[in-house]
């Protein structure tokens, strides 16, 4: 399967990587997987969703933050190996999202993510997951991801 093809003809394309702002890498391989950092939904340099959901963002937009934050990690993993062509799938992915108190519904904000990915990969695209809640995110973020990806 030809990923940059598909992520194209879905009218996507990859942003450049952005560089870590602290003291860890963006992303690692270690054997057969590549593990990318928590990814913000950031897109032309802006931030897509801030605060917690769904006070001051709605589900909706934190869902296709938990989106962008996909496209990011695909970015970042191209970045990093230089192609997209031997990545084989979707291990895991860690969503946390700024929630309000009582706020129960992070799984379908961070369908956001697993339905993109399966929608590039298929079957391939499955993965575990964990969607949690937290208080705040870096730079007021709604919503940060993290992703395991399985390379040939």
């Amino acid at each position: 399967m030809d990923l940059e093809r598909k992520l194209s003809d879905m009218g996507i394309t990859l942003p450049a990587a952005g560089t870590a702002v602290g003291a860890y890498v963006p992303a690692k391989r270690c054997g057969n997987l590549v593990l990318v950092s928590g990814q913000l939904p950031m897109k032309d340099g802006k931030l897509l969703a801030s605060g917690p959901v769904p006070s001051r963002c709605s589900p909706e937009q934190a869902k296709a933050a938990a989106r962008q934050c996909a496209i990011n990690a695909l970015g970042m993993v191209k970045a990093y190996q230089g192609t997209l062509a031997n990545l084989v799938g979707v291990v895991r992915v860690g969503a946390f999202v700024a929630s309000d108190n009582g706020f129960t519904q992070q799984p379908q904000i961070a369908n956001g993510a697993s339905e993109f990915l399966i929608e590039v990969f298929g079957e391939a695209g499955r993965h575990v997951r964990a969607a949690v809640g937290t208080n705040v995110l870096p730079l007021d973020a709604s919503v940060e991801i993290e992703f395991m990806f399985e390379v040939a």
